[in-house]
């Protein structure tokens, strides 16, 4: 009877085992990114980013520097135009953070899974991608890389890339005038203008 009971027992709990397998795996699908609607560059505020560390970010950091000279309202027009939103199923990513995780990625040199742990990971990279505070779940599954490279296509990312560039000239434009008008708005004599020194 002691063999019976121990070889039901062991039966029980690998029924009872199996059972929490399934229900483990039926419980995790693939993560998703939360759902937040696409943040205005001149809406998000550095100095208003959470972190879950003692001090705020670094207005240095190249990110944060980076993100500041992205036309993020225009790249999202952009990508919002050539997809344009589905009235069915379910809302798609906040186009920010699709262009800016391909926007990291390359400038990384990072393959999609290492691309996705980095944002993970790295609150600069957080702030970069339009978030308001720092989320230690990843913005969405690695494969969806595939399905971004077919969204964004050749076409839109030669216009993202032109409209990139356009804009980076339009800033040194405006930072060599002030430079050369001065704080107070005064003509100032630059006698190296137009030298390499």
């Amino acid at each position: 009877m002691g063999t019976e009971f121990s070889s039901w027992v062991k039966e029980l709990f690998l029924e009872f085992k199996g059972r929490q397998v399934q229900e483990t795996m039926q419980k995790t699908s693939k993560r998703r990114a939360p759902r937040s609607e696409y943040t205005s560059q001149t809406q998000l505020s550095f100095a208003g980013f959470e972190t879950p560390f003692y001090n705020g970010l670094d207005p240095s950091n190249r990110w944060v520097v980076l993100s500041s000279q992205i036309p993020w309202d225009q790249l999202v027009g952009l990508f919002n135009k050539r997809n344009p939103a589905k009235s069915t199923g379910r809302p798609a990513l906040n186009p920010r953070v699709l262009i800016g995780a391909v926007i990291i990625k390359h400038m990384l040199n990072l393959d999609d899974r290492e691309t996705v742990a980095q944002i993970t990971e790295n609150m600069y990279l957080q702030y970069f991608l339009g978030y308001s505070s720092y989320i230690k779940r990843p913005p969405f599954d690695a494969s969806l890389f595939v399905d971004i490279r077919k969204r964004l296509g050749d076409e839109l990312i030669a216009e993202t890339n032109d409209k990139i560039h356009e804009f980076s000239q339009a800033k040194t434009v405006k930072k060599k005038d002030k430079i050369a008008t001065g704080a107070n708005g005064s003509e100032v004599d630059c006698p190296n203008k137009g030298e390499v020194i």
